[in-house]
């Protein structure tokens, strides 16, 4: 089974898109990666991380102990 995220090439930029705004930490070296595949596609970062973030939401399961 492939897990891999497929991400279309975008054609142009569009401005606010009124979802919540919050801050987090990341690591500099996600930060970079996040920075490559939006450059890579034509996208801004913060479509790449909610694009992450909503697989990772419909894909999870929670281990019970």
């Amino acid at each position: 089974m492939d897990n891999k995220i497929v991400i279309s090439k975008k054609t142009g930029l569009k401005g606010e898109d009124g979802y919540k705004t919050f801050s987090i930490r990341i690591k500099k070296s996600t930060v970079s990666e996040l920075n490559a595949i939006a450059q890579a596609t034509n996208r801004y970062r913060n479509e790449i991380i909610n694009l992450f973030l909503e697989t990772g939401i419909n894909n999870y399961t929670i281990e019970e102990n």
